[in-house]
């Protein structure tokens, strides 16, 4: 660990091991926390966030009061950041899209309609407040739908390449925010139109799920895999169910690391041609171009639960390492226009999910568990939706249309999507 005096206070700089090992402390301190604190379980607000932010707020009161100050080496955060976008291109299967059919094709157009909405009405806010426009994205999509791994990846790239001072703190706040919100609003949403529009629930007719009601078994052993990697893990919860061989493992970390490997090369040649984007989506792109040559070939198999777990262990280094960096500061002077955008992202999600979700997807039980879903990945991530919906279905009664729909979406379809409304809309106002 470096260290030099500077104007009086000592500054130390920790090296990129150094800054691992720390991700991986405060990731474990995160768990232990939320083991002893409910409330942070109920609303899912993961580990990371809870470890990282005690990171950050210690030295954030350091800094403020002249007594230390820390600078981070991001080179691992970057290789963490890389290898989970992968995981998510790598569970991009063509064939479950398929599967699903028009109703995941119409629930994902949904999304990206809100990435694009979310973008549009928070860039005007940021505006009039005197800001770069580039920071209403950050108040938009970035946080809202993409939730803590796209806020982490393009928060630290208009800070670098945009010079958007303060944007990589503004979008971990607000996709931290985004998660408690989301796990507040779609529950109570989805209560209210049972209610108010009478629906008739499973519970209440004889012999449980109504005619009709989505039953392809092969389909949903299939969605589960998704959801499984979705749902984050108790702390608590028996680990020898997720075991698996260390050939196994290695074999589908050497996906990763060869679409992480080719995804650089398309990013470096994108460079050169004058096309900026962040180091992850090409990445991500070359990794569903593996999934799906696999698929369509059946040359080789990637297999979806080693994924999931090579994708847990480097989103929590990535996030973790993100948020212990974070220099709260900077955010004292974008705290009134930050919360400005988060009370109308809101207002949006909910208007979204009732008018456009609820309506259109069939006015029915499955629509109002999918309009909760909804409001909990459009503002937080899809661990919340499934958080929102199954507080419903508990009560309820299942909905099996929603419960396959939701996490095919949530899970990679609304990171390509995003990604896409993101870079259009960057290019647009840089």
């Amino acid at each position: 660990m470096e260290r030099m005096l500077v104007n009086g206070i000592w500054q130390f700089k920790i090296d990129m091991l150094q800054a691992a090992a720390l991700g991986a402390i405060m990731y474990y301190f995160g768990v232990w926390v939320r083991s002893k604190v409910p409330i942070l379980v109920k609303f899912s607000i993961p580990a990371p966030a809870v470890g990282g932010l005690t990171v950050s707020i210690i030295t954030a009161i350091l800094q403020a009061n002249g007594i230390v100050q820390f600078t981070f080496d991001n080179t691992l955060q970057t290789v963490f950041m890389i290898c989970f976008f992968c995981t998510v291109g790598l569970n991009a299967s063509y064939k479950l899209v398929f599967k699903g059919g028009i109703m995941v094709a119409a629930f994902w157009g949904v999304s990206a309609v809100v990435s694009a909405l979310q973008n549009a009405v928070a860039i005007p806010i940021a505006v009039g407040f005197g800001l770069n426009p580039l920071m209403g994205i950050i108040g938009g999509s970035v946080p809202m739908i993409g939730g803590l791994g796209t806020a982490g990846a393009f928060g630290a790239l208009f800070e670098d390449s945009y010079g958007v001072t303060g944007a990589l703190s503004a979008g971990i706040a607000c996709a931290t925010f985004g998660m408690v919100a989301g796990s507040v609003i779609g529950g109570p949403l989805g209560e209210w139109i049972l209610r108010t529009r009478e629906i008739i629930v499973p519970n209440a007719q004889k012999g449980g799920l109504r005619a009709g009601a989505y039953r392809d078994d092969a389909v949903l052993e299939e969605v589960g895999k998704i959801a499984e990697k979705a749902v984050p893990h108790h702390p608590n919860a028996d680990e020898t169910e997720h075991k698996v061989s260390g050939s196994h493992l290695m074999k589908n970390l050497a996906w990763v690391l060869i679409a992480a490997g080719f995804g650089s090369a398309v990013s470096y040649y994108l460079k050169k041609a004058g096309i900026t984007l962040p180091n992850y989506l090409g990445a991500m792109f070359a990794a569903i171009m593996v999934r799906n040559v696999g698929d369509k070939t059946e040359l080789y198999a990637v297999d979806s639960k080693c994924i999931g777990m090579i994708g847990d262990i480097t989103l929590a280094l990535f996030i973790t390492m993100a948020i212990n960096s974070l220099q709260l500061w900077q955010l004292v002077n974008l705290a009134l226009p930050l919360v400005v955008m988060m009370a109308v992202q809101m207002v949006l999600i909910i208007v979204i999910a009732y008018f456009i979700v609820f309506k259109f997807f069939g006015q029915d039980y499955d629509a109002a568990v999918m309009a909760s879903g909804l409001c909990g990945f459009g503002l937080g991530a899809t661990p919340n939706a499934l958080v929102c919906m199954q507080a419903i279905t508990d009560k309820h009664g299942p909905s099996e249309r929603a419960f396959f729909v939701v996490p095919i979406v949530g899970a990679f379809l609304v990171d390509i999507s995003n990604a896409a409304v993101i870079t259009l809309m960057t290019d647009f106002f840089r």
